[in-house]
Formats: C-alpha cells, structure tokens, sequence
C-alpha cells in the first residue's frame, strides 16, 4: 500500500457508521497495522466492549479520568495476531488525544499494541507523551481521527456498563477502506 496522507475506513456496527480517517503520513507504523487488520477481516464479527466515562463508579483508583470506548477484533475467528506494532508515541507524531482520535489501546510498556483500539471523547492530553494516563508517562499511539459517526461513538459511550465492560458489547459488523 503506497503513502498517502489518509486512508477513510468505515466501522459499521450495530448502533451506526462510524468513519475513520486513518492517518498514513504522521503515524506510518501503527496506521499500516491497523490497516493490515482492516484488510484482513479481523474486526468484522468484532465488539466495542469496553466503555470508560469520568462517572466515579467507572474509574476508582485513577487520578487520571478519561473518556474512551475501545474496540478489539473477533478473537473467535482470529487467534493468532500479528507481532506487536512499534509504538508511535504523540510527540513523535504530532497527533493527540482529541475529541475523537482514535488510537492503540496496549499494555503497561511500548511496543505492545496489536489490535485493540480506541476512540475518545472530549480531548484526553492524559493520553498524549508525558500524559499521567500511562504508568511510564508515553503515552499511546493516536493514528486517527472519526469523519463522520461521533453521535455513534457517543451513544455507545453512555450505554449501560459493568466495570467498564458494555453490556451487552456493541457488534462491529464490518471495517472496510472505503477510498
């Protein structure tokens, strides 16, 4: 897949549309990888499971509050995952946490995102470099903006959760590259 400044994918899932402008130029690694994955099917048949709202009963322990939901493939159908995608970190992308960036979601270290992402409400600067959302301060890899679907992304934000988990989970029927 050649450069160019940004590929749109369109996340269809069972409350909506929601558009995805992926951005190859400013954050090369993880937009390939998450395109590689779009290709290959591995979000259809997926879940928006995850819902993180500034409500105190969803965070306790955390200084840092966000606003997130958060995606992952179909780990029925899809096992085995590609290695690890080298961490993009902000300052070194230029991107940040926004209202409606999209990014990796990883473990406590770099260099440990594969397929789960997520999607923020509101501007999240906890979530840039230097930010005290991540345990050593990196922050994550934004690699995205939604183009179109935030009335979606916000209505799966506010849909019922326990301990952060949707309940139920919201389906992703698709992911293709529309352009």
């Amino acid at each position: 897949m050649a450069l160019i400044a940004a590929v749109i994918v369109a996340i269809l899932t069972t409350a909506g549309e929601i558009d995805v402008r992926v951005d190859t130029l400013h954050a090369p690694r993880t937009a390939a990888n998450f395109l590689s994955y779009v290709q290959r099917g591995f979000f259809d048949g997926g879940t928006f499971f995850r819902t993180v709202t500034t409500r105190p009963d969803n965070q306790p322990g955390k200084s840092v509050k966000i606003d997130v939901i958060q995606a992952t493939h179909n780990v029925r159908a899809h096992k085995r995952l590609d290695a690890p995608v080298v961490f993009e970190s902000t300052q070194q992308t230029g991107l940040r946490h926004l209202d409606g960036t999209v990014s990796m979601a990883r473990d406590d270290a770099p260099n440990t995102a594969q397929t789960d992402f997520f999607i923020c409400i509101g501007a999240q600067p906890g979530l840039d470099d230097g930010g005290r959302r991540s345990k050593d301060h990196r922050g994550f890899a934004a690699f995205g903006q939604v183009v179109r679907g935030m009335d979606v992304v916000r209505a799966i934000h506010v849909r019922p959760q326990h301990d952060q988990h949707l309940t139920p989970p919201v389906g992703i029927i698709s992911a293709r590259i529309v352009n």
